[in-house]
């Protein structure tokens, strides 16, 4: 099995929230309501802004673009509210909002020897990855309880290549934002976009989704 890991890509770093779930509707949904409370509204169109974005800087754009202004301690209590309604939701979810193929190409590359982290903004990551039965697939979790600074920063796949044992040029990430994407690269990393080609101009391939990947995939890169 080793015997195919012996030169290139050895290690797969998973952002989580549009690769492997996704939980972009309930962030919008936590985030809209909070907009509302404060007495404007919140798009979808803004919404895409914030992937791979921390729950502090999307708060900030969001309170930006109402032209609210609030004190740091006022701050720190909206984005405690926000995510409370938002470990409500996701409290809730249960292996049917796995992205499709998620689960093969999981199984896939884990049987053919490859290691496994995540490396999430999240700081609910954990639950998420319980909830949706994925958490025994990853040898490593790298979120947002124990990084310090956002994609497009590598810290987080940097951490999670570290804790796996393996160099950058080693590793390969799959990401959904633009700025996750720069994170790899900036990291030295190999990456796969899961999108739009015309917006992840920086990856290595990009596709639609994972039931779009194989093993194969992985040892042409």
């Amino acid at each position: 099995m080793q015997e195919t890991l012996r030169s290139g890509i050895q290690a797969c770093l998973f952002d989580l929230d549009g690769v492997l779930v996704d939980t972009a509707v309930y962030h919008y949904k936590a985030w809209k309501r909070l907009a509302n409370t404060m007495g404007f509204d919140f798009t979808e169109a803004q919404n895409e802004q914030l992937k791979g974005v921390s729950r502090v800087e999307s708060l900030n754009k969001i309170l930006a673009w109402g032209k609210v202004e609030k004190s740091e301690a006022e701050r720190e209590e909206l984005a405690a509210l926000k995510n409370g309604w938002y470990v409500e939701m996701i409290n809730k979810m249960t292996p049917a909002e796995v992205l499709p193929g998620t689960v093969d190409f999981l199984t896939a590359i884990h049987q053919a020897g490859y290691k496994l982290a995540l490396g999430s903004a999240s700081k609910n990551s954990a639950t998420i990855l319980e909830k949706t039965n994925l958490a025994h697939f990853f040898d490593e979790i790298v979120d947002g309880n124990s990084v310090t600074k956002s994609k497009p920063d590598p810290e987080v796949f940097l951490k999670g290549a570290e804790l796996l044992g393996f160099k950058p040029n080693e590793c390969v990430v799959f990401e959904d934002a633009v700025a996750g994407v720069e994170a790899a690269k900036r990291g030295g990393m190999k990456a796969i976009g899961i999108g739009e080609k015309s917006v992840l101009t920086d990856a290595d391939l990009v596709v639609s989704g994972l039931d779009k990947l194989s093993v194969e995939d992985l040892k042409g890169l």
